[in-house]
């Protein structure tokens, strides 16, 4: 059975991602979020993190986009 892909998106909150995708943690790290370790990470969606950090919108785009093709 092949194994389905996960896709990271915006809207999701940052704790379920790390659940359900944990390789997505040093990513996330990679590109300067370290929400990974972070107590809101429960509360916070992806592009809320982001905001925090000052990554705008194109570039979360673009971090979103290259994290779901690693994902692949």
């Amino acid at each position: 059975m092949k194994k389905k892909t996960y896709i990271l998106k915006k809207e999701t909150i940052i704790s379920d991602i790390l659940r359900d995708c944990p390789q997505v943690a040093g990513y996330l790290i990679e590109y300067g979020l370290f929400c990974v370790n972070c107590p809101l990470n429960r509360f916070e969606t992806l592009e809320a993190g982001a905001k925090v950090h000052n990554i705008n919108d194109k570039d979360l785009e673009d971090m979103i986009n290259q994290i779901n093709k690693k994902l692949k």
